[in-house]
């Protein structure tokens, strides 16, 4: 256990300590476990670049907003399949379920998003996420125990389908929201490859993707010139590429630990019957 730790906490450490040790010790390329002399030369280069900032802003957008529309849209399409009498049901999962196991590929749908106007447009990270399968079904699995005569209750009182859902079934839902808000937020922070097939604007592109193009593509001109402009030419491309990744994946580690309670509880659902 100890040794699986240590090969998942470690590449983040290094990380860390390169992002915060001293120029000097960068250009070195050695192996440290504490930061030899202490710089935050290339945090400043990164907080004071316009583009990766607004890449932050962007990146921090899409995962609100994504994450909300997500659960919301896949938790009413649940509530309805949740339901033996809907009309049509067994055709909608058939359907439903060919499209969790095939896709129509890179092509057709970059052409799709082409023809319905999404193509360098902030919205094409939140309209095709609004909506999975494989999120409905657990959200379906969820609603199943919730005791049939809360909805009739409710009914019996004058409530509405909509009225049922946002007042007796989200409310006790909350283990499964969070659970399936965290897989959203997860999903839409960490995704890179969306800005890279269908956004062209520098001031649409996600922090993610601009990071990838910093590590793979090694696009740090304004960057580096920056550093020299500030700290001379002593400041290596190292030091800010290991700056970058702490700044884009710091707020997805600090937010984790406070939703991986009802994450524990989200992933058992449907694992015990009776």
């Amino acid at each position: 256990m100890l040794a699986v730790c240590f090969i998942t906490l470690y590449p983040m450490w290094f990380v860390f300590i390169n992002s915060i040790n001293s120029p000097e010790q960068a250009l070195l390329g050695t192996v440290n476990w504490f930061p030899k002399n202490l710089s935050l030369d290339s945090y400043s280069v990164v907080f004071n670049d316009p583009n990766l900032m607004n890449g932050f802003v962007v990146t921090a957008l899409r995962t609100v907003i994504g994450t909300a529309a997500h659960v919301l849209f896949t938790a009413i399409v649940a509530y309805g399949m949740s339901k033996t009498h809907l009309i049509g049901r067994k055709l909608y999962m058939k359907i439903a379920l060919i499209t969790m196991l095939f896709s129509g590929g890179l092509i057709p749908t970059f052409l799709l998003m082409t023809k319905l106007g999404l193509y360098d447009n902030f919205w094409v990270f939140i309209l095709p996420a609004m909506y999975t399968f494989f999120n409905m079904v657990i959200f379906m699995s969820f609603f199943r125990t919730i005791p049939d005569g809360l909805e009739e209750s409710a009914k019996v009182d004058g409530a509405s389908d909509y009225g049922v859902l946002f007042r007796i079934v989200l409310p006790n839902s909350m283990a499964v929201l969070a659970t399936i808000a965290l897989f959203s937020a997860v999903y839409h922070w960490n995704d890179y490859y969306q800005g890279i097939i269908y956004i062209r604007s520098q001031d649409l592109l996600p922090l993610q993707t601009m990071l990838y193009k910093i590590v793979a593509e090694n696009s740090m001109s304004f960057m580096q010139q920056q550093a020299m402009a500030q700290f001379g030419a002593r400041l290596p491309g190292n030091s800010i590429k290991f700056a970058s990744m702490m700044v884009a994946t710091a707020p997805i580690l600090v937010f984790y630990p406070f939703i991986q309670r009802y994450l524990v509880k989200g992933v058992m659902i449907g694992a015990i019957k009776g």
